[in-house]
């Protein structure tokens, strides 16, 4: 095929040229960051929380005021939730994953340093709580009897309680020991008393999004027993199947207690529900990225259908001499679908420019991760051959010209 007769073509027409490619390029930079967005709200979406999470369910709470015996209150709670058929196990904590808020603190590996060597977030629970939650211990042991200290104890002016004992997610102890076994090793969080790391679970996801990704994982669990007051977060585990059924029977056991107590019905549910509604965002987000990307690519083939039958009606009288002089129907197809993708390789050149452009914005203004470079030839395809399937419509009209059309007067 012949290029000068087409970029002499093309230099005649230099403002719809300069149109298609500016379009080709604008939607290429913009699908490839959209593409690389939309997969990175799904892998967001679809980490790990190192939770049992399709057995769980959660009641939440709040106190009218100061209650004496808050803690055993709850513990009377905790007896008569576990006796309840389906209950496998139950516990009160501080937090949950996926309800946003968040408890944090520092953690250093010696005493009174000025900085800390991360932030985690920390969970508290009783005897129960590991079990409750279903969490992989990969390494140590979980929290012995007399490890379990009551918060409201340790909450106490000059207080002599300390915390013992601690165990991190894998992600804190590969953070705070690399290449090293966590377990045995002593940290530094409330206090000047060291807390010895007894065990390491393979997930533990933070409530929420503190950190961005990076700290997803940065969590920690405290042997601290607590009471309804501090979170008002019971977490039960249950048969899977029952989990509606246990929840409505849970929050009729909790109202039996006493009227000092107020449910909060929109906090109490499962937590694959929570985990819907903490991602509902992002979902949309991604489900409006595709709806651009699709509307990008919609617009780009009707602009390259629009341009190449404009191209065929202008050069009909040209055509039938080509086609008079002996040029086949397959080389008139050719040419036309060899213009276009000339027209689309520069529009995909200055396209992979700007996306990189926009991914360095995204970057240093949302903390995003580079776009993987990946992205830029499979964007690069995807508008090669939407190219070529658009003209394929004008391109074959063309090829249909019959080679009378040239005795014809213009």
């Amino acid at each position: 095929m012949e290029f000068r007769p087409i970029l002499t073509t093309l230099r005649r027409h230099k403002t719809a040229a300069a149109l298609i490619v500016f379009e080709i390029a604008l939607s290429c930079a913009i699908i490839c960051n959209a593409v690389f967005l939309i997969g990175n709200r799904i892998e967001m979406m679809n980490r790990p929380s190192g939770l049992a999470e399709n057995e769980l369910v959660r009641v939440q709470l709040t106190g009218i005021n100061n209650n004496d015996d808050a803690m055993a209150i709850t513990q009377t709670d905790l007896a008569a939730l576990r006796a309840l058929p389906g209950v496998k196990a139950a516990a009160t904590t501080n937090q949950v994953t996926f309800g946003s808020s968040s408890w944090n603190s520092g953690i250093s590996l010696k005493s009174g340093q000025s900085f800390p060597n991360l932030s985690a977030t920390t969970y508290f629970g009783g005897e129960q709580l590991l079990e409750t939650m279903g969490v992989n211990v990969i390494a140590g042991r979980g929290f012995r009897a007399d490890e379990f200290v009551n918060f409201d104890d340790f909450q106490k002016p000059d207080s002599k309680a300390a915390i013992p004992a601690v165990i991190v997610s894998k992600v804190v102890a590969d953070k705070l020991f690399p290449g090293e076994n966590a377990v045995g090793k002593s940290i530094y969080s409330w206090g000047d008393e060291p807390m010895r790391i007894v065990g390491v679970v393979e997930h533990l996801a933070r409530p929420n999004n503190r950190g961005g990704a990076a700290e997803y994982e940065y969590s920690v669990i405290f042997p601290l027993r607590v009471s309804y007051e501090t979170g008002g977060n019971y977490l039960l585990r249950v048969d899977p199947d029952r989990r509606e059924e246990i929840l409505k029977a849970a929050v009729a056991t909790l109202e039996k207690s006493g009227p000092t107590r107020i449910m909060l019905s929109d906090q109490t549910k499962t937590l694959e529900q929570m985990r819907n509604e903490f991602y509902q965002q992002d979902r949309s987000m991604a489900w409006l990225l595709v709806a651009v990307c699709v509307a990008l690519l919609v617009v780009t083939a009707l602009g390259i259908v629009g341009l190449a039958s404009f191209w065929v009606a202008q050069r009909t009288k040209q055509i039938g001499v080509r086609r008079a002089l002996g040029a086949t129907r397959g080389q008139v197809l050719r040419y036309f679908q060899t213009e276009n993708f000339l027209l689309a390789t520069l529009g995909i050149v200055i396209g992979m420019v700007l996306a990189y452009g926009i991914n360095q914005v995204l970057m240093s203004h949302y903390e995003l991760p580079r776009l993987p470079a990946l992205y830029l030839p499979l964007g690069a395809i995807a508008l090669w051959a939407l190219g070529q399937l658009s003209v394929l419509g004008p391109a074959r009209r063309a090829a249909a010209v019959p080679p009378a059309v040239a005795t014809r007067s213009i």
